[in-house]
């Protein structure tokens, strides 16, 4: 985020002092509420709805669009293949079907890359941006929850990815699979769609945790989702527990190519914990970290380096 990206902050933290009853200039030169301070979650939605402009507009939605437009890319080379009669993937010598090309997508690129790289970027930069452009001071110096500055920025963020991930996933879908299979896939589909966003949120709340808390969030952030996770993924033994991507692997709905390298990896990488344990863990992780890193914010004290 560039200096002129501060400008819509400070309008939010403008915008939510005038609504928590500030009179600026010279009708309260002391600049104190002449009202009580806005609650958590007005002041929240206040920067979630300035953010999310600002988010949209960024460079970092181009780098988000460029991401997702790579499987978008795959699917129509896909299809413009079959359209001239030949296969596009084939296992053991036998054609594999449009929705099982989409399988595969959605398992190693969607939850394997997409989802993580888009979490660390956006969330590790919700407060850290604010910190390195110095813009920070616009907002905790007026009346309204530190907390809520991080949680309306999340939500932004949740909001912004999801118009963008989401969408694509259709595109995919629609352009891999048959029409004549579509009544029987469009349960998986679904499915799909609640998991991404499921780790999209979950992701995001870790990295906006590490992004508070941290000095150089972006680098930790890599560490942590293309190094610890993929490494302890391949391992045996229980370590891989203490990851997301375990969980969010395990509630995939799609069954890879049988006797393929695909299902070799998959092999490798996935296990069947039960349902309700997944989806425990998962929640467990978005609503500790999300709380952890609006108390870093609410303590932490910011210093701005010259």
């Amino acid at each position: 985020m560039t200096a002129a990206d501060s400008t819509p902050m400070r309008a939010a933290a403008d915008s939510a002092a005038d609504s928590a009853g500030i009179v600026h200039g010279g009708g309260n030169p002391s600049g104190l509420p002449k009202h009580r301070h806005m609650s958590f979650w007005n002041a929240s939605r206040r920067v979630f709805d300035l953010s999310l402009g600002e988010m949209l507009w960024s460079r970092r939605t181009i780098f988000m669009a460029l991401v997702v437009g790579g499987p978008v890319l795959l699917a129509v080379i896909v299809k413009v293949v079959e359209l001239f009669g030949m296969s596009a993937l084939r296992v053991n010598r036998q054609p594999v079907a449009g929705f099982g090309i989409f399988g595969v997508m959605i398992w190693m690129l969607f939850l394997r890359f997409i989802v993580p790289v888009l979490g660390v970027f956006y969330g590790t930069a919700l407060m850290a941006d604010e910190v390195e452009d110095k813009t920070i001071t616009y907002v905790f110096t007026r009346p309204i929850p530190r907390g809520a500055v991080l949680v309306g920025k999340y939500l932004a963020y949740l909001a912004c990815t999801m118009l963008v991930v989401l969408p694509s996933v259709m595109i995919v879908y629609f352009l891999l699979v048959p029409f004549s299979a579509l009544p029987e896939t469009f349960g998986s589909l679904v499915i799909d769609l609640g998991l991404l966003g499921l780790g999209l949120a979950v992701y995001g709340a870790v990295f906006a945790f590490v992004g508070a808390f941290f000095k150089r969030p972006l680098v930790i952030g890599l560490l942590f989702a293309f190094g610890w996770e993929q490494v302890v993924m391949a391992l045996p033994g229980y370590l891989k527990q203490f990851t997301i991507a375990y969980y969010l692997q395990a509630l995939v709905p799609h069954a890879m190519p049988a006797d393929g390298v695909a299902s070799m990896l998959q092999g490798m990488f996935r296990e069947n914990p039960p349902v309700a344990v997944c989806l425990a863990w998962l929640f467990a992780y978005l609503g500790v970290f999300l709380y952890l890193a609006t108390r870093v914010v609410e303590r932490k004290e910011y210093v701005l380096e010259q």
